[in-house]
């Protein structure tokens, strides 16, 4: 697998975008930095791949789409705008990443969780 910058952010979105039957873990860990930094309205800060890993399957198994409105990536940054199809409404999340190594070292999530939840995201 690639390491480039949007190689790396393409390949994550395809694999938040397989599904929960196709949802391999051990696939995603690979363009993750094994001491990840991630922070999201939800999870609050946590550490590490493996975490995150484990965190983000719920966002996979509940949402019916994403449809991508802008995002704009350089050599160690880049930042997603997308809205999501939940179980039950529409919502737009921000996400914004940076590089190192030749994988994604820290993920920033921005969207209302309210909201998240209210549309039956878990």
């Amino acid at each position: 697998m690639a390491n480039d910058p949007a190689d790396l952010v393409s390949a994550y979105y395809e694999i938040l975008q397989a599904g929960a039957d196709s949802y391999d873990p051990q696939r995603l860990r690979l363009i993750l930095a094994p001491d990840l930094d991630f922070e999201g309205p939800i999870a609050g800060r946590i550490r590490g791949a493996d975490r995150f890993t484990r965190g983000v399957a719920g966002f996979i198994q509940t949402h019916r789409g994403i449809r991508f409105l802008q995002q704009a990536i350089t050599p160690d940054a880049a930042a997603v705008l997308y809205d999501a199809d939940l179980p039950r409404g529409t919502l737009r999340f921000a996400e914004f990443f940076r590089f190192g190594s030749g994988k994604i070292t820290s993920i920033k999530l921005l969207y209302d969780p309210g909201r998240y939840t209210a549309f039956g995201g878990r």
